[in-house]
């Protein structure tokens, strides 16, 4: 495992939610990749959405979770998170581990799964395994593929980073599938170990 990808871990529970903003709300907005969502509330980023094949596909998924948010303009701090969204979409090699994340109603294992994950620096990749045995679990493997899989933060929680054993894709449930998985990758160079890029000739 590299050192350099994980570093302290920081808590992840309700006693951490401070005041983000006193409206809740969601908006659509222009990536690389296409068109984005993301919803928000008093505890911070409730959600982020990559896209689907439509608008009204994006704005469904995103509001599963919360289905009576009203679309508004994103305010100052949302705003902040969606241009960090956009330029590491673009190819910026950006960490946005200091977007306020709203993770009520999420396990302790997503929590600190996410956590983890969060860490993980452009370009890089690890795998379900390593994570796990970053928890002190090493037979947890599959449940942390199975938090990332129900992610609603991708990618401020970067889980298109996360790669099963032997480096295989492993799956994604953005729209487009591994497909969307493999184009974010590729935007970030990412590299394995000291081999070119994924998609280096």
């Amino acid at each position: 495992m590299n050192p350099r990808i994980f570093r302290t871990e920081r808590p992840c529970s309700e006693a951490s939610i401070i005041l983000f903003m006193t409206t809740e709300g969601f908006t659509l907005f222009d990536t690389p990749i296409g068109r984005c969502g993301i919803s928000w509330g008093p505890g911070g980023i409730t959600g982020v959405q990559l896209p689907e094949s439509s608008d009204a596909g994006t704005r469904a998924r995103l509001l599963r979770r919360f289905p009576d948010l009203p679309a508004l303009p994103p305010p100052a701090e949302v705003q902040a998170a969606i241009d960090d969204i956009v330029a590491l979409l673009s190819g910026e090699a950006r960490m946005i581990e200091a977007i306020t994340l709203d993770m009520r109603g999420l396990s302790p294992l997503q929590c600190r799964v996410y956590a983890i994950a969060r860490r993980i620096a452009p370009g890089t990749t690890v795998t379900y395994g390593e994570i796990a045995a970053e928890l002190g679990e090493p037979g947890l493997a599959r449940a942390v593929g199975q938090a990332l899989g129900a992610n609603p933060f991708a990618p401020i929680v970067p889980c298109h980073r996360v790669l099963a054993a032997g480096q295989r894709s492993g799956g994604f449930s953005a729209g487009g599938g591994v497909a969307t998985k493999l184009r974010m990758l590729q935007i970030e160079g990412a590299r394995f170990g000291d081999e070119p890029g994924l998609f280096d000739a």
